[in-house]
């Protein structure tokens, strides 16, 4: 008589054994959010991908960047932060908030715009007789004398904000490949190579400093060589309109340059 009695108390352990595994389960699966923010200027936000997020901003944050890239292939919830003419102080004072303890990968791009680099690429495309040899010597001495400290300040805020996130930091390509394609730009080609040059400047500031804070700095020099302006395939755009599109990653610049570095770093 007591046998339906023992198999009745059986299934309700049963079930209250199965109920308590998958709220466990659950519960586990909701902790194991993998929350990644990404924070920067245009190149991590997306411009020159030509199709952006209608946030109500001026940032022009692109599903097709490759923050936006890489928490879809990975599953990551973004906090997508990077703006559009964001300097060093910006990222201070307006991105950092995204930051906090449980915040798993951080990635940024950053450092471009404190140089004025569109200005020097602008003057570089005026028609002879005008020149930017002194536009390109006086970023080149920015870069050396200020921009670390300036690198120093955003990376130590991050390491505070973010004490348990993996720090990835990209840095910037080379725009040129020595051709003139442009007939209406004409930057000739000693022009290119010294925008080149200070664009490697750049980039081993950024990666010394990086380093420094014990970061992962993320080189795209390479990965962007054979695809720069005016190659037959080509990840940056040239002059383009709306003028803010140029020089800038396009859509193949984030899913066949940036993306595949970052998922191969985080």
């Amino acid at each position: 008589m007591s046998h339906p009695r023992r198999i009745s108390t059986m299934a309700a352990t049963m079930v209250a054994a199965v109920v308590a595994a998958l709220a466990f389960t659950a519960g586990t699966a909701q902790a194991q959010t993998f929350e990644y923010v990404a924070l920067g200027d245009s190149y991590a936000s997306g411009v020159g991908t030509r199709s952006y997020i209608d946030d109500g901003t001026d940032c022009q944050r692109s599903t097709l960047a490759y923050p936006s890239l890489y928490a879809a292939a990975s599953g990551a919830s973004l906090d997508f932060a990077a703006c559009s003419g964001a300097t060093t102080g910006d990222v201070l004072s307006g991105q950092i908030g995204a930051l906090s303890a449980s915040t798993d990968l951080v990635t940024i791009t950053v450092g471009g715009n404190d140089t004025g680099w569109a200005g020097v690429v602008q003057q570089c495309a005026y028609p002879a007789p005008l020149t930017c040899d002194s536009e390109i010597a006086a970023a080149e001495a920015f870069i050396r004398d200020q921009l670390p400290a300036k690198l120093h300040a955003v990376y130590d805020a991050i390491a505070a904000a973010a004490p348990n996130a993996q720090v990835v930091v990209l840095g910037y390509p080379r725009l040129f490949n020595g051709e003139e394609c442009n007939i209406i730009t004409r930057i000739s080609p000693a022009e290119q190579a010294a925008l080149n040059a200070a664009a490697d400047l750049l980039a081993e500031t950024i990666g010394l400093v990086a380093s420094s804070h014990g970061f992962t700095y993320v080189d795209v020099r390479g990965a962007f060589d054979g695809h720069a302006v005016c190659d037959d395939a080509e990840w940056l755009n040239g002059l383009s309109w709306p003028i803010g599109e140029s020089f800038h990653p396009n859509q193949a610049g984030h899913a066949s340059g940036y993306h595949p570095l970052l998922a191969g770093v985080a």
